[in-house]
């Protein structure tokens, strides 16, 4: 009982802030490009990359068929991979890299709160027929996923999977 209390202020502050307009939205409007040094905060699934360090370019495109292409993604542990993320919908889309378990979560907050508002360095939110950029260090094993938490599109079926291979 104490955690769903803690999780719904959470949410309720989150909230909050993104109506002051601290970060950028997922509905509609325009998304000012990320400025500055990205967040170096360590995930499950790696760590906000340095772009210079960027080895590697992957173009993922999203669509309003609530799909990504490609949808398996495999990089080296330790790769800095910058992803380009192409909208070629109508709609807004994003695409959030996390652990299934952290991406589901998140986009049950979404469904609830589908205003909120945050920008973290995993996350890319596009306009329509636009691109947004990620640069992420892959420096944990494992099978992760990506996916677009805007509510409703993680639930039909716009997801993906990004296998960490050993070196």
């Amino acid at each position: 009982m104490q955690t769903d209390k803690r999780t719904w202020i959470l949410a309720c502050a989150a909230a909050l802030l993104g109506a002051a307009g601290r970060s950028m939205a997922h509905t509609g409007g325009t998304h000012s490009p990320k400025v500055g040094a990205a967040k170096k905060l360590q995930t499950d699934w790696g760590i906000a990359g340095e772009a210079r360090l960027a080895r590697r370019h992957i173009e993922v495109g999203m669509s309003d068929k609530m799909r990504f292409t490609p949808e398996r993604i495999e990089v080296r542990l330790g790769e800095t991979v910058r992803f380009t993320v192409r909208n070629h919908g109508k709609l807004m889309h994003e695409f959030v890299i996390g652990t299934r378990a952290e991406n589901q979560k998140h986009a049950d907050l979404m469904m609830k709160f589908p205003d909120m508002e945050h920008d973290e360095p995993y996350m890319a939110h596009v306009a329509p027929g636009k691109t947004g950029q990620i640069v992420w260090t892959f420096n944990r094993p494992g099978d992760f996923e990506f996916a677009c938490l805007i509510a409703g599109h993680y639930q039909a079926g716009m997801t993906g999977t990004i296998t960490v291979r050993p070196t």
